[in-house]
Formats: C-alpha cells, sequence, structure tokens
C-alpha cells in the first residue's frame, strides 16, 4: 500500500492501525505475523480478566488479549466483524483482539508527538506517542509493555 518514505530526512516507519471503539491505535507492522477472523477462545482459569483465552494457531497455542480491556476500555463483545491480530512480542506470539483494522500508515520519528503530561501513568505506560494522521489522532502502542505479565506467566 504505502511505501516508505523519506519525509523531512527519515526513513519512514510502517505502521498498522485498527479501531477499539472510536479511537485508533497503531503498532509497528514488524511486530505483525498476521490478522485473522475472529475466533471463539477457550477461557483459561485464574487469566487476568483481559485475556480472553487460547486458541489453535497452528498446532500452537495463541492467547488472546481483549485490548480494548487491557487499555482500561469496556470489555469486548466480539462479532464476526472483530479481528485478531497475530503479534511477535519479545519471543511470544499474542493474538490482540480489536474491532478492526484500517490503515497502514508511513510515519516519520518527527511525526511522532509525546504522550501529553496530562494522561495517567498507565497510559503513558502502554502508549508510546501519539500522532495526528488525516484529521484523526492515533496512538502508538508499546506492545512489550501491554503484556509484561504474560511473559512471567508463560515462563
Amino acid at each position: 500500500m504505502n511505501e516508505a518514505t523519506n519525509v523531512g530526512g527519515g526513513l519512514g516507519l510502517e505502521l498498522i492501525s485498527f479501531r477499539i471503539g472510536s479511537q485508533e491505535f497503531c503498532v509497528d507492522i514488524m511486530t505483525v505475523r498476521e490478522i485473522r477472523g475472529w475466533t471463539a477462545a477457550t477461557a483459561l482459569p485464574q487469566a487476568p480478566d483481559y485475556v480472553r483465552g487460547v486458541v489453535n494457531l497452528r498446532g500452537a497455542v495463541l492467547p488472546i488479549v481483549d485490548l480494548s480491556s487491557r487499555l482500561g476500555f469496556a470489555r469486548a463483545e466480539p462479532t464476526a466483524r472483530h479481528v485478531i491480530i497475530v503479534t511477535q512480542i519479545q519471543s511470544q506470539l499474542v493474538g490482540l483482539l480489536v474491532d478492526a483494522v484500517s490503515d497502514i500508515l508511513t510515519v516519520t520519528d518527527d511525526m511522532i508527538q509525546p504522550t501529553p503530561d496530562v494522561a495517567s501513568e498507565m497510559v503513558k505506560n502502554f502508549v508510546r506517542g501519539i500522532m495526528a494522521i488525516d484529521g484523526r489522532m492515533v496512538s502508538l502502542l508499546a506492545l512489550d509493555r501491554i503484556l509484561p505479565d504474560l511473559q512471567a506467566e508463560a515462563a
């Protein structure tokens, strides 16, 4: 779709954007392995509220995180329109349940603004920066900060 462009002297960073409710977020496209339609997950006992459970991904167990719930919004009620973004976080594959994938964005570092100081510490932990793109605000998520406890539980 968009190719990396040399804008403002910096090479473009490719991001995949997605919606959760009326908000738009994005992650580095290099962390995304695939995008799948919603599949009901098998619940895990004693899992955090934002972990929907696990699904079978070609013989591998894939934990599914309700990103809406993890970010402090209402728990998602998945429909056939919801998607799972399969991401590589450190050494683990994790599925992120989102409302829909929006776009592939190419941005430069100077387009990414710091998270405002008025944001809560939780938001600052999860959001690496915010961009104004085509009249909409898109938050860049720090995947490594969203799921630190999954790494410990998986060990």
